[in-house]
């Protein structure tokens, strides 16, 4: 077995086993504490320029299949383990996930003390780290020191569609979504074709005129990865699109859409990454489980109205509807006055959980009710 070390920014040095492919790869160490999904969350273009460390204990037991590719390439630059399986019990698998890893070209270690990893990660926040393969660990240490934060770093440029393409409704025809590519699982726009709607996936950069010409009846706001401020065009298409179509943020997009009411941004210690955060719908007192993947988040401390539950807005009064249990942030918007709404988490349930799968129908009887 090849030696793997994982070095971060600050000094600290874990040594394991190399369970991926042969290299070098640098970028934020944040920790996934979802107990599946692996394929998933190494796929999820969210996880561009992060380092993902699973603290589920054991990976790998079910193996890979080609249908949970949440997009066509593995986003994660690396992935951390503690016991990486060697073989895949599952009759859905197509091959084993350290062969998934090796053609993919992606380094990942097995055999390091994740527990002590997370404990360092939320006690110092999430940084960068290097991770090597038969390397000293003084060059790894160097390179994660030298590497830039996450903080204003346009990411979604990296992982947005360079042109726009379709996918069909099932079914019954519902209308058409304009989908912004900020960084979009396939589950996403599965879900919205499983309720009807046309989808036309366009780039992040996309202006709003040229979404207003496509008819939509509803615009979409993707997840994403990195800083969600320096997305200033996205920002500005959105502007010009509240009030005139429907739309529905999750994740990155729920970023977007608050800075585009006006509201701000900041960057939590570690971020909020796993299938298993509970969310509490402010509006009806329900929690949901809920899976997440974000290190941003929403910042109404600086609005005077936000502790009432409202907020003013450039269009109109909006109101704080989820909160996460785990640390109180800010986990949901909606306006009042015109019809746009968001969640900070991802409600696609890809891998999982399901409680949050209505959002999608909610968002459809948005439109639904604009077009009545």
């Amino acid at each position: 077995m090849r030696r793997g070390i994982l070095a971060t920014a600050d000094g600290e040095v874990f040594v394991g086993t190399a369970a991926g492919a042969e290299g070098v790869a640098v970028g934020e160490a944040v920790f996934n504490t979802a107990m599946t999904g692996y394929q998933e969350i190494v796929t999820d273009p969210s996880y561009a320029g992060q380092v993902v460390v699973l603290t589920a204990p054991h990976v790998g037991n079910y193996g890979t299949n080609r249908n949970d590719d949440q997009a066509g390439v593995v986003h994660a630059r690396a992935l951390v383990t503690r016991s990486l399986s060697r073989m895949a019990s599952s009759w859905r698998s197509e091959e084993p996930f350290d062969d998934y890893l090796v053609e993919r070209g992606v380094v990942a270690l097995s055999d390091i003390d994740t527990r002590r990893l997370t404990k360092h990660l939320r006690e110092r926040g999430a940084m960068p780290v290097a991770v090597g393969v038969d390397i000293d660990s003084d060059e790894l240490v160097t390179l994660a020191a030298g590497a830039p934060s996450m903080k204003g770093q346009d990411l979604v440029r990296t992982v947005t569609t360079p042109e726009p393409y379709e996918s069909r409704a099932n079914g019954n025809r519902q209308g058409l979504v304009v989908a912004y590519d900020l960084g979009i699982k396939r589950d996403i726009v599965r879900s919205l074709n499983h309720i009807g709607f046309d989808v036309t996936v366009v780039p992040a950069t996309t202006t709003s005129a040229e979404v207003k010409r496509l008819s939509p009846d509803g615009v979409f706001l993707s997840n994403g990865p990195g800083d969600p401020e320096p997305l200033n065009a996205t920002v500005e298409a959105v502007k010009g699109l509240l009030g005139s179509k429907p739309l529905f943020g999750i994740c990155l997009g729920h970023q977007v859409l608050g800075l585009a009411l006006g509201l701000a941004t900041f960057k939590l210690p570690f971020g909020h990454h796993g299938g298993n955060h509970p969310v509490k719908n402010l509006l009806d007192g329900t929690v949901d489980i809920t899976s997440q993947n974000h290190g941003f988040a929403v910042d109404l401390s600086s609005d005077p109205q936000a502790p009432t539950g409202f907020i003013a807005t450039p269009f109109g009064a909006a109101r704080a509807t989820h909160v996460s249990l785990n640390d109180g942030t800010n986990e949901g918007l909606a306006c009042l006055d015109i019809p746009a709404f968001s969640v900070q988490y991802h409600p696609e349930a890809a891998p999982g959980p399901h409680d949050a799968l209505g959002l999608f129908r909610q968002f459809a009887d948005l439109i639904g009710r604009r077009d009545a």
